[in-house]
């Protein structure tokens, strides 16, 4: 990692717990926020802080098999046990959490997590046909809206929320310019740096500043900054990591890719791509909203086709050599559409592609090490 980037990230990290406590202390709102599909424009339009929630990291879900099935996912334990045991930052600020209905174990979970904060969970239509489920999640998402003005005390305004929009189509603009550095090749940054650097400032409530850290990050990385030093770079196999989100402490598959010599240049989940978007900002803004959170390509909506259509672009965007789709543990949309994945990039690309299943565990390192090892020597 660049040290100067690294020092930024620290700091900002930092300031960030400080500028929040002080926020609080001003009477400001925080809103937590787990999912894609959840739009954070509104608490910006309140005048509330939205804040990313903690949720990639095993620490915690022993503490969360207590209350839920040892067999479920280990994101929704990892969330569920950060909460329990008080140990992320961002939960204990939040004066609300906002869910999702985007299986049913989360939605299950939110009944529990209500023990704990007050939770306001959107019923997310399953498909995405603009005539059948559009009206249904327009009219959800004007019930948040007016959970927020309540909690806040201030009115939404079309005014106020289309600066909001503006404000976090600034702030995808800048994300999607540093995940597209990569598209050069060799490529200028390794996936975990990529993913390290999009977690770190993923938290961050002060949105101008994690644009212009993003914005120094993609000209670093372009000018070669995140190269080892004294290294000149070099042609590995280039992967795009797809599935299910990853991030600082799920990243076993990341790395261990990269310890086998080939690098993910890309990802195609919703740490990465999926949130690569901008809200139209010429139209009523509540419409704005539900037309394109709705279109968020996870595997939770049947059919799925937005998903295929972003893979399709990413394999020639980012000249991919294989395809690694990746599955947790007990999460069933991502696990069975991992058929139509391989269908898709082996029989209609012709490139070839790896499906894991695994979980926050490092139990099983060693046995995805040879999997992938393999996986590579074959591309």
């Amino acid at each position: 990692m660049n040290e100067n980037l690294l020092i930024s990230l620290q700091h900002a990290a930092e300031q960030n717990i400080e500028d929040i406590e002080q926020a609080k202390a001003a009477g400001r709102s925080v809103i937590g926020f787990y999912c894609l599909y959840s739009p954070t424009e509104l608490a910006i339009a309140a005048n509330a802080i939205p804040l990313s929630l903690c949720g990639t990291k095993n620490d915690p879900i022993g503490a969360a098999e207590q209350f839920l099935p040892r067999n479920l996912c280990p994101l929704i334990k990892s969330s569920f046990g950060f909460a329990v045991t008080d140990t992320c930052p961002f939960f204990r600020f939040s004066d609300i959490i906002v869910g999702d209905t985007t299986c049913d174990g989360k939605k299950k979970m939110f009944e529990l997590l209500s023990r704990y904060k007050p939770v306001h969970v959107l019923q997310l239509p399953h498909n995405q046909d603009l005539g059948q489920a559009l009206p249904f999640w327009l009219e959800e998402l004007h019930r948040f809206k007016g959970i927020i003005e309540r909690q806040t005390s201030c009115f939404i305004s079309d005014d106020r929320l289309t600066s909001a929009i503006r404000l976090m189509n600034r702030v995808r603009l800048a994300r999607t310019a540093l995940m597209d550095v990569n598209r050069a090749v060799p490529a200028p940054l390794r996936g975990s740096q990529l993913l390290e650097i999009l977690f770190k400032i993923g938290f961050l409530a002060d949105k101008e500043q994690a644009i212009a850290l993003m914005q120094d990050a993609a000209e670093a990385a372009a000018n070669g900054a995140f190269l080892p030093a004294g290294g000149k770079p070099s042609r590995r196999r280039r992967i795009l990591l797809t599935g299910v989100p990853v991030g600082i402490g799920s990243d076993k598959v990341v790395r261990i890719v990269e310890q086998c010599g080939a690098d993910v240049v890309a990802l195609e989940n919703c740490s990465g791509y999926k949130k690569a978007f901008t809200v139209d900002e010429t139209i009523d803004p509540m419409t704005a909203l539900a037309r394109q959170y709705l279109t968020t390509p996870c595997s939770v909506m049947s059919p799925n086709q937005g998903r295929m259509e972003l893979i399709q672009r990413m394999l020639d965007d980012f000249s991919i050599d294989g395809v690694i789709d990746l599955t947790w543990q007990a999460c069933h949309t991502y696990n069975i559409e991992a058929f139509l994945i391989n269908e898709l990039v082996q029989k209609e690309r012709g490139i070839s592609a790896l499906h894991l299943e695994t979980d926050y565990a490092a139990s099983d390192t060693e046995q995805l090490r040879v999997r992938i090892e393999a996986y590579l020597e074959m591309l």
